[in-house]
Parts: structure tokens; C-alpha cells; sequence
């Protein structure tokens, strides 16, 4: 595969010694010239120092570079967290020449263990001498903690008859909630956008997809999300038209890194698309698929490829939503399991029960009460997920 690239942006990764097993650590990620920058964070009131620092140098709008390290999340380190996130990115000002406000930094890993700033600031001068074109495999690598695999992703769209790129990274295997997104990522074009377009893109983008995942229900301190526009393209997001196919080009891509996410979870033998249709409202839609994803009877289901619907039944009707269960329905796959709030019996089991032995399956929920629906990809809960984080950070 030809490495993912994008004018004007070079990255990289390198080990710097903040993991004990001596894998890649270290990223960053840089534009030639100055950024149009949007960013999401955590809706978790425990933030990490880079989370609280992020916030505030985004509001600018305009960003050079980013920062990140895995191995350790820079979190519930008081001030000293934040004189770390701040030396991060002193130390990389310096070493590309730029003002220190227009480096973010990211972290992930253990949560409450003292910042290594010392081995960052010694590896900086490294890392941006290894900066190259083709170095997003490097920059993925480097992010990640528990992941099996880097997960990149890059897309092509044309304004005005002149082409341009959006390219992406993102680590995330545990602690996978929609709230936010739970994970670090990201985001680099070479097309020209405005500041507010970018940040309702990157909102939208977010919420179609890294806020439709889950693989335990948690919610990590050090959420990021930050997509980069630096026009070397010269291609021009402006019109209503372009902007909508910009919106339509990072959405596909943020779903696609959002999959990726759940494949690679921690223990994850099953990728379930969750749907719930029929609903009244959009809202009702969502909070049962939401309880139905996140329930640990439905997920433990799953990773034993039993057809119990009754766990699925149960869920949906303590989501806090009025439906009647005389009219549930329920799908596996093309497989209905009930109908009318009755089992479809023992022949319909069976059938489901080979539907639930594939790698990748739907369920569906139609409530037969309205037009509204809303989606989640979720996962089972098997024993290797407790196994990981039982020793986590040993």
C-alpha cells in the first residue's frame, strides 16, 4: 500500500523510552505553514494536562504542529502535569523554530504515573530530524498502548477542479465510549477551510462515528480529536456544495477509523451493528440502542454466540423510553428472532445462533412506532478483555 500523504504535513514516530517494552512512543506531526485547527476533547471532568492545555491554544484557530506520546497519560499529576504538557511543547517549538502557541500536545496510557518530561525533551531533537512525508505509519505506531495495530485512513475530494487530501490516524482499543470520542485522532488536509467550517466538519464527523462506538462503556481523561486544514493544495472549501462534500469525505473517514477501533478492541471477537428502528424520535432511538450496546448481558451474549434476545428485550425496555413490547421486533442479520414481543421459536434460534458465530454481525430492533432510528457498532466482552486490563499496567 503507497504511504498516506498530504501536502504541505510530514510525521513521524520514534521510541523514546517512556514505554517499558522499548516499542515506538513518540509522534509528531507538523504543517509547513500555519494550520486551521478544530478540536473535540473528553466530556470526563478529569482531564489530562494536554486536555486542559489543547482547549485553551485552539481557540486561536490557527495550529503548526502536534505533539503525542503513549505509555503514559500525563493525568491527575497536579501543575506538574501541566508544566509537562507545556515543556512538550516548548520542546518542540524549539526544535522546528516556531512559537510555542501553535503546538498541541496529546498523551495516552497509564493514568496517575509522573510524567517522563526528560525523556520526551532528550528524544525531540530526534524525532524532528526523522519528520518526512511518508511517516503516518510512524506517527500511528507511536499512539499506540493496548492496539494490535496502527489504524490510518485517507480520502480524496476536488474543489473547484483542484484535488485534495484528508489523511488520519487514531489509537483506541479500551476505555471506548461515545462520549466525545474516546480515543486519540488525528486529522490533516491539505484543502483550505475556514476555522468555524472545520470545527462543525469535525463535530459532525465525531458524532457519526467515534460517538457511535463503544467496546466497554468507559470514558478515558485524555479524549482528543484534532483535525488540521492548511490549504497547500490550493484547493478551497467555500461553497455550500464543497462544503458538504468535505463534510461527507471526513465523515467516511472518521466511520472508517471508528471500525477499525472496534475490530482492534480489547478482546474483541465480535463486531455487532447495532440499529434501532420504528422509534418516535431520533433521542429514543439512540438511548435504547445506547443501553442495549453498553449492557454487559447483551455483550457477554455476544462473545458466547448464544441468541438470548431476551437480555436484548430486557435492555430496551430499561432505556427510559415508553414503547409498547407487544410490538418489538427483533433481527439478527435478515433472522427474526421476535416478532410482536414473542420468540419466533426454536427453528429461528438456530438460524440466529449461526448468524452470531460470524465475526461481524447486525442486530436490529424495530419498536414499530414511528420513522425515527439511530445506530451503534458495539462488540462482545470476552474473557481476554478482563485478562488486559486486569494487569494493565504491569
Amino acid at each position: 500500500m503507497p504511504p498516506l500523504t498530504c501536502k504541505g504535513f510530514k510525521s513521524c514516530g520514534i521510541a523514546a523510552g517512556i514505554k517499558k517494552n522499548g516499542n515506538p512512543d513518540l509522534g509528531l506531526l507538523v504543517s509547513d505553514r500555519p494550520a486551521a485547527v478544530a478540536a473535540v476533547f473528553t466530556r470526563n471532568i478529569v482531564q489530562a494536562g494536554p486536555v486542559v492545555l489543547d482547549r485553551e491554544r485552539v481557540k486561536a484557530g490557527i495550529c503548526r504542529a502536534v505533539i503525542v506520546n503513549a505509555g503514559n497519560a500525563n493525568c491527575a499529576n497536579g501543575e506538574q502535569g501541566m508544566v509537562a504538557a507545556r515543556a512538550m511543547t516548548a520542546a518542540a517549538a524549539r526544535a522546528l523554530g516556531i512559537a510555542e502557541e501553535l503546538v498541541l500536545a496529546a498523551s495516552t496510557g497509564v493514568i496517575g504515573a509522573p510524567f517522563p518530561i526528560e525523556k520526551v525533551e532528550s528524544a525531540v531533537p530526534d524525532l524532528v530530524d526523522r519528520l518526512n512525508e511518508n511517516g503516518t505509519d510512524d506517527l500511528a505506531r507511536a499512539i499506540m498502548t493496548t492496539d494490535t495495530r496502527p489504524k490510518t485512513g485517507e480520502c480524496q475530494g476536488e474543489a473547484e477542479g483542484i484535488p485534495y487530501r484528508i489523511v488520519a490516524v487514531a489509537k483506541g482499543s479500551g476505555m471506548i465510549r461515545p462520549d466525545m470520542a474516546t480515543m486519540l485522532c488525528f486529522i490533516w488536509t491539505d484543502a483550505e477551510v475556514a476555522k468555524a467550517d472545520l470545527q462543525t466538519a469535525l463535530k459532525r464527523a465525531v458524532d457519526a462515528s467515534f460517538n457511535r462506538i463503544t467496546i466497554d462503556g468507559d470514558t478515558s481523561t485524555n479524549d482528543t480529536a484534532i483535525l488540521m486544514a492548511n490549504g497547500a493544495s490550493g484547493a478551497r472549501i467555500q461553497t455550500a456544495d464543497d462544503l458538504a462534500a468535505f463534510q461527507r469525505l471526513a465523515t467516511h473517514l472518521c466511520m472508517d477509523l471508528a471500525r477499525q477501533m472496534v475490530r482492534d478492541g480489547e478482546g474483541v471477537t465480535k463486531v455487532v451493528d447495532l440499529t434501532v428502528r420504528g422509534a418516535r424520535s431520533d433521542h429514543e432511538a439512540a438511548a435504547i440502542a445506547d443501553t442495549i450496546a453498553h449492557s454487559p448481558l447483551v455483550k457477554t451474549a455476544f462473545f458466547g454466540e448464544d441468541a438470548n434476545w431476551g437480555r436484548i428485550f430486557a435492555a430496551s425496555g430499561r432505556a427510559g423510553v415508553d414503547f409498547d413490547p407487544d410490538r418489538f421486533d427483533l433481527f439478527f442479520n435478515d433472522v427474526q428472532m421476535v416478532k410482536d414481543g414473542k420468540g419466533c421459536g426454536l427453528e429461528a434460534e438456530k438460524k440466529a445462533t449461526e448468524v452470531l458465530r460470524l465475526p461481524e454481525f447486525s442486530v436490529t430492533v424495530d419498536l414499530n412506532q414511528g420513522s425515527a432510528a439511530a445506530g451503534m457498532l458495539t462488540c462482545d466482552f470476552s474473557l481476554d478483555y478482563v485478562k488486559i486490563n486486569a494487569d494493565y499496567r504491569s
